[in-house]
């Protein structure tokens, strides 16, 4: 029987319930009640047949019933059948006690019921805080707490007398207005309906603004766990994790984006937030605003954002910044920070602004974190501009329009346009832009500034109604926001605007007078809706783009297949990397090349270079003076100055230049098979950038220049295979000149008859002239051979006056010319023959026969410059295997390295349709790979 007792109890429990419920009370039919009782009673004592009970049971069954005794009784089922009993009136009694006691627990029942179903309603109507308890993982949400703060949360907004004020979904501000019963009815119908709007419209904006401020001190709190949370280590918030990371991934792949160029028309469609509006609308307020800190530069109504910004909004345990392509971090809550920030900024957008131009398309991409941050990427444009003004470029309108234009164009793009509520509307030129990329507002974003100047200066706030509304623009949006970005001074922080604009909202005509809704004002607001808008598209869209970019890759990977298909897919920093491999490796080639090579080619290009001065500046003067002391008094004057002035510097220059060559033939000679003409634009310019950084030793002039003197004071020959080689090399000169002064007669005096017969050649006036003056002096040698190398006076007289007799009219000029080249070809021809002489020379020089007939002086001074030759070529070989070879492999290393940072310097360098092709495929696997990453992880976060 204690059982029943329990039942009783749980009905008590009802009916207390009952009574603290909205009054609503159902009862169900005595019937009805009465088989709920008895099944109550049957359910706790299953072995009982259940049975209708008689109008005249005893009054002991019912006693028994209702009074059970202590001690344990043997029911038995007699008791409860048909059993006749004389005392009527007590069991009717009992009967009828026995009902009210149904009714009671029927009543019970309902009511509970009622109450249940009444208290879920309150429930649902409570703010849900799923969203927020995953930044507190370690604290246990008990139910019974939850139900008490709601329970306060209902009686509080319930006690303030005005319509419930319930909180939606994040970015969601809704407002519902509850019915206050037949009491509150009657007490409006007593007053006028003036009376009656005005007093609801009072009491909606006190209950909006009361909830407000329970909101705001909640997301503060918020704020503060948040950041607790994201100080600890990884252990219990991976889910916080990946929402920090969500965002940054999509940064990733916008920053991935900017720098594909789409050559199989796929467009970059993926959502971003462009800030755009008139220049001073205060655009850039609102998205420092949003990003709760001061970090563009300022200036009074001058262009201050010449190039796009793209920021990326993400949440962190520090209010941080910093740029994509650099590692420091600005702390921005220290002011020093902040302004090194802003001149960062500056400094980028002047540097992305060519010469010439006042605006950029290039973007500054640059990353804010910090608690309580909404995440989301926004881009900050140039400020439309109606005038060019002086000191901007001509183009500068149409080039702002046109970026604008280009980011507009985006079909997945939110567009935030801002509109500087404290002008005249009509004023505007970022409305009819905006209205041309999205005419039918399907996302757009209004957001009307300076609200408090515009509520000040605007004589019929009506207008602001309007275009908050929607209905001043033929543009249509979204959303309509009014917002107040601060009194104008630049030295404001962010947390003293917002405060100035919540007093000012909550003291403002335009939300007391309904002009205004109350989540259409404030930046916060705006914020949450901007952000839940921009993840609603971008769930929207991303896969799209991920299956456009698949099928660029598959197109891509089938052409190279069928272009290349037996190369390996090599973008331009892989091809960098091979080339620069290449380049090294020919560069160490140098250092093996043999000594003998080395100095052979060194011997011979100097020769080159010092040939003609030897020939003409000391042998001739010294070997036409017909005497043997004379020559040489006159060679070792020559030589020594010689040495002093401009051997030494001749030889490094040769030395230089044989390096130069060298390392060309090595740099561009073809390989055979493996040779990839890819390649050869960047190796030519590592070639010459490394030849120009590259600098002989500045004391090789001076210790070459002590060797050379030593070699050319040496006149001693040892052997006659020495004094052989001599004879040689002075043979080799001699009739190298002397072709070479053959050739200049000839040009002087034109073709010979053999010439003008087979070639039908002719000879010019002038030619004849010269042609007649050398016959003429060939006849004064023959008559003597030992003529100076001069043309005395007389001697030119008479040549004149000769071929004067033969109508021929001659200059001395023309005389003397023509004598210095037939003179020379006259004595070289007799320095061969004398050359021949001295083969048998050795014997008399050997012995120091000085007077002999042979005297062989012009064979030794081509001794003495052949071993100079070869003393010079061996000191130049040393220096350039021991240390030119190696300063130039480091100067190419420099080279590479200042080459491989150079993005620039690489696009221009590697060329072709293989390359471009091979970055394309890059860039669509690095695009296709990161969306996929983002969107298993956006999965995950749902």
């Amino acid at each position: 029987m204690w059982r029943l007792r329990r039942a009783a109890v749980a009905c008590e429990v009802c009916q207390s319930l009952v009574n603290h419920s909205s009054g609503m009370k159902r009862s169900l039919p005595l019937q009805k009640l009465h088989l709920v009782s008895r099944s109550i009673y049957h359910l706790h004592h299953p072995s009982l047949k259940l049975q209708r009970p008689q109008p005249r049971a005893s009054f002991q069954h019912f006693s028994s019933l209702t009074n059970p005794p202590l001690r344990k009784l043997k029911l038995s089922p007699i008791k409860y059948g048909y059993q006749p009993h004389r005392n009527f009136w007590p069991a009717r009694l009992a009967a009828r006690l026995l009902k009210l006691r149904y009714l009671i627990l029927g009543s019970a029942v309902g009511g509970g019921y009622t109450a249940k179903k009444t208290f879920d309603q309150w429930k649902d109507m409570i703010p849900d805080l799923s969203d927020y308890k995953w930044i507190v993982p370690d604290i246990v949400w008990e139910i019974d707490e939850y139900i008490d703060w709601g329970h306060k949360l209902v009686s509080e907004v319930i006690g303030s007398s005005g319509p419930l004020l319930l909180l939606g979904s994040p970015g969601e501000t809704a407002f519902r207005a509850t019915d206050h019963g037949s009491e509150g009815d009657k007490h409006y119908r007593k007053v006028s309906d003036k009376e009656k709007i005005d007093q609801l419209q009072e009491e909606l904006l006190h209950t909006q603004l009361k909830y407000q401020r329970i909101l705001e001190r909640l997301e503060k709190e918020n704020k503060e766990l948040r950041k607790l949370v994201l100080q600890k280590d990884d252990k219990g918030i991976h889910h916080r994790k990946l929402k920090k990371s969500l965002i940054d991934m999509y940064s990733e792949v916008l920053d991935v984006l900017s720098d594909y160029d789409a050559s199989y028309n796929t467009q970059d469609h993926l959502p971003r937030v462009v800030v755009v509006g008139d220049q001073s609308a205060g655009k850039t307020s609102v998205l420092e605003m949003i990003a709760q800190a001061r970090i563009f530069p300022r200036g009074s109504g001058e262009m201050m954002t010449r190039s796009p910004v793209k920021v990326t909004l993400s949440e962190g345990p520090h209010h941080v910044a910093l740029f994509k392509d650099s590692s420091r971090e600005f702390d921005l809550t220290k002011e020093e920070d902040l302004a090194a920030l802003r001149h960062e900024i500056e400094l980028r957008m002047r540097k992305n602004v060519k010469e010439g131009c006042t605006v950029s398309p290039e973007t500054i991409s640059l990353n804010v974190k910090g608690p309580g941050l909404q995440r989301m990427v926004l881009v900050d444009l140039p400020g439309v501009i109606s005038t060019v003004t002086s000191g901007m470029a001509p183009d500068t309108k149409e080039t702002i329009f046109s970026i604008s234009k280009a980011y507009m164009q985006n079909p997945n793009a939110i567009i935030l346009c801002i509109q500087d509520g404290s002008v005249d509307a009509e004023r505007s030129i970022v409305t009819d832009l905006v209205s041309q990329m999205d005419p039918h507002g399907r996302r757009t974003i209004f957001v009307l500034t300076k609200v408090d100047l515009a509520e000040k200066n605007v004589a019929s706030p009506s207008r602001i109604q309007q275009i908050i509304e929607g209905k001043l623009f033929p543009m249509k949006a979204l959303g309509y926001f009014a917002v107040v970005t601060g009194k104008g001074n630049s030295s404001e922080s962010i947390e003293a605007i917002r405060e100035y604009e919540e007093e000012f909202f909550q003291n403002s005509k335009l939300l007391k007078t309904s002009m205004l809704k109350a989540h259409q004002v404030t930046t916060r607001n705006l914020s949450l809706a901007v952000s839940d808008c921009f993840w609603k598209m971008v769930r929207e869209s991303v896969e799209q783009q991920a299956d456009s970019f698949k099928a660029t890759r598959f197109n891509l990977e089938t052409e190279w297949k069928n272009n290349y298909p037996r190369l390996r897919e090599l973008d331009r920093n892989e091809l960098f990397e091979k080339a620069k491999n290449e380049i090294l490796d020919e560069v160490i080639s140098l250092s093996q090349v043999t000594p003998k090579h080395w100095e052979e080619i060194l011997q011979q290009s100097l020769w080159e270079r010092v040939s003609t001065h030897v020939i003409e500046n000391i042998y001739l003067p010294a070997a036409q003076t017909m005497n043997s002391g004379t020559f040489n008094t006159t060679v070792d004057i020559k030589l020594k100055q010689w040495t002093d002035k401009q051997l030494p510097n001749k030889a490094v220059e040769v030395a230089w230049e044989t390096l130069q060559e060298e390392f060309s033939r090595f740099m561009t000679e073809p390989k055979g098979k493996e040779h990839d003409d890819i390649f050869d634009k960047l190796k030519e310019a590592v070639k010459e950038e490394s030849i120009k950084r590259h600098k002989w030793n500045d004391f090789a002039e001076d210790s070459l220049r002590v060797i050379q003197h030593n070699a050319l004071e040496d006149r001693s020959i040892s052997d006659k295979q020495q004094w052989d080689a001599a004879i040689s090399f002075m043979e080799e000169a001699l009739q190298a000149r002397l072709q070479d002064t053959e050739n200049a007669i000839e040009n002087m005096v034109g073709p010979d008859w053999k010439k003008r017969w087979l070639y039908w050649k002719n000879r010019t006036q002038e030619q004849c002239v010269h042609n007649e003056t050398k016959n003429e002096l060939e006849k004064m040698l023959k008559c003597n051979e030992e003529h100076p190398a001069y043309l005395a006076s007389d001697e030119i007289t008479t040549v004149r006056k000769n071929l004067e007799s033969r109508g021929v009219a001659v200059d001395p000029s023309l005389i003397k010319d023509t004598w210095h080249q037939v003179y020379r070809r006259h004595f070289l021809k007799s320095a061969l023959n004398h050359c021949n002489l001295c083969r048998r020379g050795f014997y008399y020089y050997q012995r120091h026969f000085v007077d002999s007939e042979l005297e062989c002086n012009d064979v030794v001074l081509f001794w003495r410059i052949q071993r100079m030759l070869a003393i010079t070529a061996n000191t130049l070989r040393q220096q350039l295997t021991n240390t030119e070879v190696r300063r130039l492999e480091k100067n190419v290393k420099e080279v590479l390295e200042d080459f491989a940072e150079d993005s620039e310097k690489k696009v221009k360098l590697l060329t072709g349709k293989r390359v471009q092709l091979a970055e394309d495929l890059k860039k669509v696997r690095e695009i296709q790979e990161k969306l996929d990453a983002f969107i298993e992880a956006l999965h995950q976060e749902k």
